[in-house]
């Protein structure tokens, strides 16, 4: 900016500053007494007053139109005045109540807490008011598309979560299960009942000739990665942390736990079932287990040294991080809505939410 329109700004901002300043004096003089009430003030005054104009002026100017039906428009700048011809020019959405840029505010807060929190933060935030009920159609009406990865991906893996499904007054409410999925580094997603639709996400990304699946126990988790790319070109690993919980379940010594780790860790499978047949009690569970996930019990010292992951606790985060939204105080669901508050959720965790 030259010096001149810097001079020019300078004066005219002096002369708004002076007839605002005179307005809250006389409408709210207590306002003026502390700095949170007077940058309260400066806001509402600028939303109110100066921003609209301001607004009006630059969507005139770089549209160079304002032909067509006029509507009002929510923003995080005060209420528009914009025609048809401008926002069809501008990318705005026909019947769209908020602009761009306020909805993805409301996106961002909404992804993080519950709906009423939301209208009452981004009134805090903002000035704006944006009812709960508002801010709940605004998400179910958002399409959230997840990302395609250009990098490679060499890792991955798989875990599950719970959601609390709204049942009917006076019944006890149910947990269903949904499922996540992490690129290491690169993504996730997650889907409520819909596994393939999460194995297709996954098939679509460009996968290494080697891709490491992780996972730990149950069944859900394998039935997933089973279907991700091709026998020959995966490598399926349990998650480490989770073998040794397992473990340290069976009742004996620590020196005889830790000769049996030291087997696991080097995997030797063989030595350390025989080392288990030794005993009794939870150790015929846990050879069980071992005999079922033989294949996917590598040599973890190898790996670790090579770099690559033996835990599955990027995807375990991942569903920490989705619980955060989804398991707020009291939360309950309706089953239909529970794919679309995942996604949003997603979208947030993924920074795609910003259209």
């Amino acid at each position: 900016m030259t010096p001149e329109s810097q001079a020019e700004i300078d004066m005219h901002v002096e002369s708004i500053a002076r007839i605002l300043y005179q307005e809250v004096k006389n409408t709210s003089p207590d306002k003026l007494t502390s700095l949170v009430g007077i940058e309260i003030s400066i806001r509402d005054q600028m939303r109110q007053q100066v921003g609209p104009k301001v607004a009006n002026f630059f969507l005139r100017e770089s549209t160079g139109t304002t032909t067509g039906r006029s509507r009002s428009l929510q923003s995080c700048i005060g209420t528009l005045t914009i025609t048809s011809s401008q926002a069809k020019e501008l990318d705005v959405e026909p019947y769209s109540q908020q602009s761009p840029h306020l909805r993805n505010c409301c996106l961002i807060l909404s992804a993080n807490e519950s709906y009423q929190n939301t209208a009452e933060d981004l009134e805090t935030l903002t000035g704006v008011k944006i009812s709960k009920s508002s801010q709940q159609r605004m998400v179910h009406r958002q399409e959230f598309r997840l990302p395609i990865i250009e990098d490679t991906v060499e890792e991955l893996s798989v875990d599950g979560g719970k959601v609390r499904i709204r049942t009917p007054l006076g019944e006890k409410s149910e947990w269903k299960d949904y499922k996540s999925v992490r690129l290491h580094n690169l993504a996730s997603c997650a889907k409520f009942q819909d596994n393939q639709g999460l194995v297709d996400w996954v098939n679509e990304q460009s996968l290494d000739q080697c891709v490491i699946c992780l996972g730990d126990g149950p069944d859900g988790i394998w039935n997933i990665i089973k279907d991700i790319s091709e026998p020959d070109q995966r490598f399926e690993i349990l998650d480490w942390y989770h073998l040794v919980e397992n473990l340290h379940k069976v009742e004996t010594t620590v020196e005889v736990l830790d000769k049996i780790e030291a087997f696991l860790w080097q995997g030797d499978v063989s030595a350390a079932i025989l080392e288990l047949e030794l005993l009794s009690g939870l150790a015929e569970k846990f050879i069980k287990y071992l005999h079922k996930h033989r294949c996917r019990i590598p040599e973890y010292d190898v790996l670790k040294s090579t770099g690559f992951s033996i835990g599955s606790g990027a995807v375990e985060s991942l569903v920490k991080q989705i619980s955060h939204r989804i398991k707020i105080s009291g939360a309950q669901w309706k089953k239909e809505n529970v794919p679309q508050v995942l996604s949003h959720r997603i979208a947030y965790l993924n920074k795609s939410l910003v259209i």
